[in-house]
């Protein structure tokens, strides 16, 4: 598939991309336990995550984010009131555009139990569209945090062992 239809159906392959990943989660803790997990989807997007996954009794609030694999993308925006949330994290998924394989992944996050790092001390965004004079506002609410600050796993098992301990 081209990278504009890829474009194209953004909203429709998010979507996707997530139901992949909460499968694959869902999978690994299965596989190794099997143990119970409940998933859970806000009604609305204002609080900086996308999912709520709750298992061995630690709960996580996941942003999820996503990048072909090979992208040049250097950072992500991520939403301060998710370090409000209990067990708040980001995970940055990269994906094979022709076959949508989920992984690499990167985190962004702290153990079971600890709150989010704390995003204060990262540049502020900026709207993406300038208003009529073509200024760009700050978003006070958003912090860039630079693809450095992840961490790679390279595998779903691992991503599952970061959000509820190994």
């Amino acid at each position: 598939m081209s990278q504009a239809a890829h474009s194209r159906q953004a909203s429709y392959r998010e979507a996707l991309l997530e139901h992949l990943f909460v499968g694959a989660v869902l999978r690994a803790l299965w596989l190794a336990g099997p143990v119970h997990a409940e998933v859970l989807k806000p009604q609305v997007d204002d609080a900086g995550y996308d999912i709520v996954v709750e298992s061995k009794g630690i709960l996580r609030h996941i942003q999820l984010k996503s990048s072909f694999l090979g992208a040049k993308t250097a950072s992500q925006k991520i939403h301060r009131r998710l370090a409000e949330k209990p067990g708040g994290c980001v995970v940055w998924i990269m994906f094979d555009p022709e076959t949508l394989d989920l992984g690499p992944f990167l985190w962004f996050g702290s153990p079971p139990g600890e709150p989010l790092p704390d995003l204060r001390s990262f540049k502020i965004a900026r709207h993406t569209k300038g208003d009529a004079t073509g200024h760009k506002a700050l978003r006070p609410m958003i912090r860039v945090v630079p693809k450095g600050r992840f961490t790679r796993l390279d595998t779903i098992e691992d991503v599952v062992g970061v959000l509820f301990g190994r």
